[in-house]
């Protein structure tokens, strides 16, 4: 058994307060927020009932991901009309340039906040002053 195994297998609690499990060593009927969600279900305000911890090798920090018992979760709740219109209108502000107006079938990246022609706009009017 190597040291960070062994940092990350508490199934007492009693190191960490919350029972701990390896990553991917966790015991069946305990998922995840994402495993849950595949599943067609959400926590439905249950405490955590466990966590998986894995130690990251280069910076020494663990990573934890937090287990929600499967048998007392409840089902996704559906989507309604309003949602899918707020949705709908939040995606298209993604793929709108702010600059030019221009709605593209991607969305804008981030990091600039602008569409490619805006970018070399900007790039080449500042080359030229």
């Amino acid at each position: 058994m190597s040291a960070a195994w062994g940092k990350c297998f508490d199934p007492t609690g009693a190191r960490y307060g919350v029972p701990t499990y390896p990553w991917k060593l966790a015991p069946d009927g305990l998922a995840t927020r994402r495993q849950l969600r595949a599943q067609g279900l959400r926590p439905g305000g249950q405490p955590i009932a466990a966590q998986v911890m894995r130690i990251n090798r280069r910076a020494g920090s663990p990573r934890v991901a937090y287990l929600y018992r499967e048998d007392l979760a409840k089902p996704v709740r559906p989507m309604t009309s309003r949602k899918w219109g707020a949705l709908a209108l939040a995606m298209l502000a993604r793929r709108t340039c702010p600059s030019c107006r221009i709605t593209y079938s991607y969305c804008i990246s981030r990091r600039y906040g602008l569409c490619g022609i805006c970018i070399d706009a900007n790039h080449a009017s500042a080359e030229g002053s």
